[in-house]
């Protein structure tokens, strides 16, 4: 007897593949789902050999499903992608702010979407090849750091719902990455096994965002206009091609020479000004955080402590978190460098995910 009917989120990579493979030798009665998130792939995406935009992923998986005889399908979600994924991308820099697509385009398009193709398919769980692990502790789902600490994905997955956890299935979560090439090699896939992984934002394949907003924005530049570089005390410093082209911690382009190297430690999209300042100026004891999902607990009571990670290569801070209503306050017990609002900060007890939330402000 087969152990339920599982929609496998497959890009053509390695990971969704070898979670493929797994579930199927388990015994789940499995349906490959790729999706396509949005219209233009450009030259560079196409050189590409892995990623959901790959020009072959929709092949790659639809051909590993007839060798293992699965059911596969292909979900045009270009609409739902633009219309949440993007402009929020979009928006979020027109606002001051440096955006995280891959925590939005999970929750709402990953889970969202493929959990409705789910329900439409009869399909009890999805599944993906994330690096991550669920727990579950008095009546709470909660993510754990996968077994492969330099691959875990869980930051990026603090959004899920308690629903999304008890329908998710992480095949990968207690594998290294090298024991999913060894895998996939023992199968017979050695083609699969050596496949490179993407570290670029799927939809901008050359990482220059500033182009990507500017081809969304048509005459973003004379709509914004030139704005003042100035340094913490307000004096002017020089002129730079407007605020949404600059992020917080930035050091390299800002084309400006002051004898020495100055980072951006704030952004004012309403005046149009970028302060500039010493690395040291970018440390902060505290910050907040807006938009929480919490995990472990349904509610924090009075003081918590966990590690922090407000970046996804950050390896975390020590700190004490209360909640205010629904927002949550972060007190380093070291300075951190670099918050940056519209960025995420999630919340470890040990590798158990307690929860996270959307960056607003820190000092």
């Amino acid at each position: 007897m087969g152990k339920g009917k599982v929609l496998l989120c497959m890009s053509g990579g390695i990971d969704s593949s070898v979670a493929a493979m797994l579930l199927s030798d388990e015994g789940y009665q499995l349906h490959g789902l790729t999706y396509r998130p949005y219209d233009v792939i450009s030259p560079a995406c196409m050189e590409k050999q892995t990623g959901c935009c790959s020009v072959d992923a929709i092949f790659e998986a639809k051909a590993l499903c007839n060798d293992l005889n699965i059911d596969h399908s292909v979900l045009d979600l270009r609409k739902e992608f633009d219309k949440t994924v993007i402009s929020d991308f979009v928006k979020e820099y027109l606002a001051g702010r440096t955006p995280n697509p891959c925590v939005l385009c999970n929750s709402v398009i990953k889970w969202g979407e493929v959990i409705n193709k789910a329900d439409e398919l009869g399909c009890e769980f999805i599944a993906t090849g994330h690096y991550a692990r669920i727990g579950n502790e008095n009546g709470r789902y909660f993510l754990i750091k996968g077994e492969d600490l330099s691959k875990d994905q869980t930051y990026f997955l603090w959004q899920l719902s308690q629903e999304d956890l008890k329908r998710t299935l992480f095949p990968l979560g207690h594998l290294t990455k090298t024991e999913v090439r060894e895998i996939a090699a023992r199968k017979g896939y050695e083609k699969i096994s050596k496949k490179r992984e993407s570290q670029e934002i799927c939809f901008i394949p050359d990482n220059d965002y500033r182009r990507f907003i500017k081809e969304r924005v048509p005459n973003l530049e004379e709509k914004v206009g030139k704005g003042n570089f100035v340094d913490l005390d307000g004096k002017v410093l020089g002129q730079h091609y407007g605020y949404p082209f600059y992020t917080i911690g930035q050091r390299k382009g800002l084309e400006i020479a002051l004898g020495k190297p100055r980072f951006v430690i704030k952004i004012d999209a309403e005046t149009n000004t970028v302060t500039l300042g010493d690395r040291e100026d970018l440390d902060r004891k505290e910050l907040w955080v807006e938009q929480i999902n919490l995990m472990k607990y349904e509610k924090i009571e009075g003081e918590l402590e966990v590690t922090t990670k407000i970046r996804y290569n950050n390896q975390g801070t020590l700190s004490r978190i209360s909640q205010h209503g629904t927002r949550i306050k972060v007190e380093f017990y070291e300075n951190t460098w670099a918050v940056t609002p519209g960025q995420s900060a999630v919340f470890y007890e040990g590798n158990h995910v307690v929860g996270g939330g959307i960056i607003s402000s820190g000092q």
